[in-house]
């Protein structure tokens, strides 16, 4: 190793200090693997493509139980001069009605384990399930023994209180520390001895981005529970917008196709990542340009992302990342006091409304004139989520209204002609 590993503590992500010519190197030295890829894509993506078309017939036409531990956040544990905010960020949680947590543990951390422990048993004890996720860099692919160390210490500490633990992140940017999947297999095989060891379930192989071709080499091989994707679709701006065709929709049918061929069997599917980022956050932002959006947008891209995934019936559970930060997190933390931003009323209000419900269909005649109207059922109520990517528009509801909330659960004046924009509204009709 070269090149020393670099943390960007403002967006929470490394820099990419390998060169681009030393990456290129390895790519030309290791070409064998890029073959063996071709062969794994080959075997498994043609069935995986004709699942994709199964999925795609029946997406949004089932009824789908949306379960709350599917509205999920991931969070970290507030570092010095925050450290005392620890008790603040436990009550915005609860307070959003949060219930599955996601907590990073990086490699390079590992002489703060204690404190790492004591965060996630704080939260075990406030009654939140707990998804660990174990970072990686480029160092550990060659300290091969000091990497499996990591992970059963890791796994010996946190089993008794957490049930999952995903394996590597985002290795397929280089940044990360992993230039090809051959990589990526030889620092998730340790992990598979410690399931039975341990009675721990592990998800993987923790992809970002649109790059499923990565999930036949390596679900062929390693034995994941349940299986994750860090399913960003900022640089396209709206969810319902289409990348190389594809919109999340879409792109969510093809991650469980792929990812049930490649595994040889039905798998359960989480996105257990995913944000936009925040203009105006400076270095806190961890992209520029393009996929940088406003406060609002953010909020409404986010209730309508859930709603896409979760409602496909393809997808277990959502993810967001995180709850507190400058550049893309719910809450913002760079002033006293922290301030809450629209995505958190907005998740607090999409959470409370439809976890525990049963999405039951479309209204089609709105979709034909641009926009969604999901409907639901929770507990005898019936409630319908309505939102447009496209311009506004005027939509009558055939039942009796008696209730509508804006995204951030303000109340509206109860009417069966409402306006639907790009901002959801939740209806709720009369028995």
């Amino acid at each position: 190793m070269k090149y020393a590993f670099e943390w960007n503590e403002f967006a929470d992500q490394p820099h990419n200090v390998g060169p681009r010519s030393e990456r290129t190197r390895h790519h030309f030295k290791h070409w064998p693997t890029y073959l063996s890829l071709a062969a794994a894509d080959l075997r498994y993506g043609i069935p995986g493509l004709r699942l994709y078309r199964r999925y795609r017939k029946k997406m949004f036409r089932e009824r789908v139980f949306l379960s709350p531990d599917a509205f999920a956040v991931s969070v970290s544990p507030p570092l010095p001069p925050a450290a005392e905010k620890t008790g603040e960020v436990v009550e915005l949680l609860k307070a959003a009605g949060v219930r599955e947590t996601l907590v990073r543990i990086p490699s390079w951390e590992r002489d703060r384990l204690d404190a790492y422990e004591k965060f996630a048993r704080l939260l075990h004890g406030r009654g939140f399930g707990l998804t660990i996720a174990l970072l990686q860099r480029r160092q550990d692919v060659f300290e091969e023994a000091a990497w499996a160390n990591f992970l059963e210490d890791v796994v010996a500490r946190l089993s008794p209180i957490c049930p999952y633990f995903e394996v590597g992140h985002a290795w397929n940017r280089t940044k990360w520390g992993v230039w090809d999947y051959t990589e990526y297999l030889k620092l998730a095989r340790p992990a598979v001895p410690l399931r039975e060891k341990y009675g721990i379930k592990l998800i993987g192989p923790a992809v970002i981005d649109f790059e499923f071709h990565l999930y036949p080499p390596t679900l062929s091989r390693l034995p994941f529970d349940k299986i994750t994707s860090l399913l960003y679709v900022d640089r396209v701006g709206a969810p319902e917008n289409a990348q190389f065709g594809w919109t999340t929709a879409m792109k969510v049918a093809l991650f469980k196709a792929v990812a049930d061929s490649s595994a040889g069997r039905e798998c359960d599917c989480w996105i257990s990542e995913v944000n936009w980022p925040l203009q105006g956050t400076g270095p806190f932002s961890p992209a520029s340009g393009t996929p940088n959006v406003t406060e609002d947008e953010q909020a409404d891209y986010l209730v309508r992302y859930y709603l896409l995934c979760l409602a496909s019936g393809l997808i277990e559970r959502v993810f967001w990342w995180q709850l507190v930060s400058p550049g893309y997190g719910l809450v913002d933390s760079r002033r006293a006091p922290w301030r809450k931003r629209p995505g958190y009323f907005a998740f607090q209000t999409m959470a409370g409304i439809i976890g525990g419900s049963t999405y039951v269909g479309k209204v089609e005649p709105a979709a034909s004139a641009g926009g969604e109207v999901f409907l639901f059922e929770k507990q005898g109520r019936d409630i319908a989520a309505c939102w447009t990517n496209g311009v506004p528009f005027e939509h009558e509801f055939s039942r009796s209204v008696e209730r509508i909330l804006d995204r951030d659960g303000k109340d509206l004046a109860a009417r069966r002609r409402i306006k639907i924009e790009g901002s959801p509204k939740y209806v709720f009709f009369k028995a």
